[in-house]
């Protein structure tokens, strides 16, 4: 479920760098010329309505622009951004390797933390991307169990290095539902504490309602072209409880950052100088050979 986009547009959503520049409106905020920084998405929005109290892209008094969609994007030199969606990075966090926590990051702490765990519980990470990878490091810092599912034997090499509990691939191993609770070993009641799924995957969402347990929460990150569908009946009767999150809005920003610079959380990355290899990362994106967040850096 892509979002809309202007054709030719500048793509990349995901930043960080150093303030070049101060509009007189961003004046006293709390930012200096130099600033190493980072900063979500979202521009032209007014930040004090009922739409921005949910996300700044529903802004009801503006007409709010995503950076690589509506918006000139980040894989660019220099790019304008909203002083209120900023922040000064902590010093454990350079921006030259920080980029991808201003969506990625932001997102998969907010969906780890919004999954109501208490430390020793059972969370359930499906889709062990740039997201998933990051998911895995906040909620092992946060105390929880982890299981990884993906089809990326790599990926799932990852994620139990960053420590997951267990890992399964979805694709070879038939048994992994039944493999994986028996991991977990929760009694009766068997299953995850909650379940997130961070593939874009149907099946990776049809994966879901069996793999949590009664009662437990579902979270939806990940976003199928043809949308998803649950049991009406399941949620009426409490089998399963749906959430959601995202980068939410700016003043959410500095919970997440401090946390991952605290328990130095990193996501895993490669690296480029050019964007002359912008296109070659699309290709490769698009064949399904990434395993790393990619960045392109500018001197």
């Amino acid at each position: 479920m892509g979002m809309p986009h202007e054709k030719p547009i500048t793509i990349g959503h995901e930043g960080a760098g150093y303030i070049d520049e101060i509009h007189p409106t961003a004046e006293n905020k709390g930012f200096k010329v130099g600033d190493a920084i980072g900063f979500t998405y979202i521009v032209n929005y007014c930040n004090d309505c009922e739409g921005c109290a949910v996300h700044n892209n529903h802004c009801l008094e503006k007409k709010s622009r995503v950076h690589g969609f509506d918006e000139p994007g980040l894989f660019a030199e220099y790019a304008t951004v909203d002083a209120t969606s900023c922040i000064v990075l902590p010093e454990q966090l350079p921006p030259e390797t920080s980029s991808p926590l201003f969506c990625g990051g932001i997102t998969a702490f907010y969906c780890v933390d919004s999954c109501e765990l208490q430390p020793g519980q059972w969370l359930v990470v499906i889709g062990c991307g740039g997201l998933g990878q990051l998911a895995v490091q906040y909620a092992k810092a946060m105390g929880f169990k982890v299981i990884g599912i993906d089809i990326n034997d790599e990926i799932l090499s990852t994620v139990k290095s960053q420590g997951a509990d267990a890992v399964f691939n979805s694709r070879t191993n038939a048994d992994y539902i039944a493999e994986a609770k028996l991991v977990m070993d929760r009694g009766p009641n068997k299953g995850a504490d909650a379940v997130a799924v961070f593939s874009a995957a149907t099946a990776a969402y049809k994966s879901a309602p069996p793999l949590v347990k009664l009662g437990g929460i579902i979270m939806v990150v990940g976003l199928p072209a043809a949308g998803v569908t649950f049991d009406a009946l399941d949620i009426a009767r409490g089998t399963y409880k749906i959430k959601g999150d995202s980068t939410g809005i700016p003043n959410r920003i500095k919970k997440a950052i401090d946390f991952t610079a605290k328990h130095q959380i990193k996501p895993e990355i490669e690296t480029y100088n050019s964007l002359d290899a912008v296109n070659g990362m699309v290709e490769r994106m698009k064949k399904g050979e990434l395993t790393k967040r990619q960045v392109v850096q500018f001197a």
